[in-house]
C-alpha cells in the first residue's frame, strides 16, 4: 500500500491593499490665482508659498489655467526686452489655459507615467467638473515612499 503525502502548503502573506488613488495623496489646500491677479501677486505668492505653480480659477471657482514659474519667467524677460522693470500684465496673460487634468480616483502609477509622457510638473484634480486639489510629482514620490508593501 502506498499513501502519498503532500507536504503542508505555506499560506502567502496577506498584504493589506493600499491605495495608491490620486485623492490619497494629492494637495487639497490650494493657493489659486484669479486672470485679473497681477503678475507681480502670482509671483510673490509663489514664493512666500514655496510652489512651483498654482490652478487659476474664474469667478465661479471654474479651472481656466495654471500659472507656473516659467509662465512668470517669460514676463520677467519681457520686461527685461522692453527694458521695463515692472511687472506688466494679469495671470490671464501669462498662465496655460486649457490645462491637461487628471480624476481623483486615478491610479498615481498611471499619472506617473503621464508626467514623463507630457513633461509636466503638476496636474490639477478635478471631481465632477470641480477643481478639488492638485497632484505634483513630489506628491508621486512621496505617496512610493509611503507605501511599505511590494504590490501595487
Amino acid at each position: 500500500m502506498v499513501i502519498s503525502y503532500t507536504a503542508a502548503k505555506k499560506k502567502q502573506p496577506k498584504h493589506k491593499p493600499q491605495s495608491v488613488l490620486v485623492k490619497d495623496f494629492m494637495t487639497k489646500k490650494l493657493v489659486s490665482f484669479h486672470p485679473d491677479h497681477s503678475m507681480h501677486h502670482a509671483i510673490v505668492s509663489l514664493l512666500k508659498h514655496g510652489i512651483s505653480g498654482a490652478p487659476v480659477v474664474d469667478d465661479d471657482g471654474k479651472l481656466v489655467g495654471v500659472i507656473s514659474e516659467g509662465d512668470c519667467l517669460k514676463q520677467v524677460m519681457r520686461g527685461k526686452y522692453t527694458n521695463s522693470p515692472e511687472l506688466m500684465g494679469t495671470v490671464g496673460d501669462y498662465m496655460t489655459p486649457d490645462p491637461v487634468t487628471i480624476g481623483s480616483e486615478d491610479n498615481i502609477m498611471e499619472i506617473a507615467k503621464l508626467f514623463l509622457k507630457l513633461r509636466l510638473r503638476r496636474f490639477p484634480v478635478l471631481e465632477n467638473g470641480k477643481l478639488v486639489g492638485q497632484i505634483s510629482q513630489r506628491d508621486i514620490l512621496a505617496a512610493v515612499d509611503e507605501l511599505r508593501n511590494n504590490t501595487w
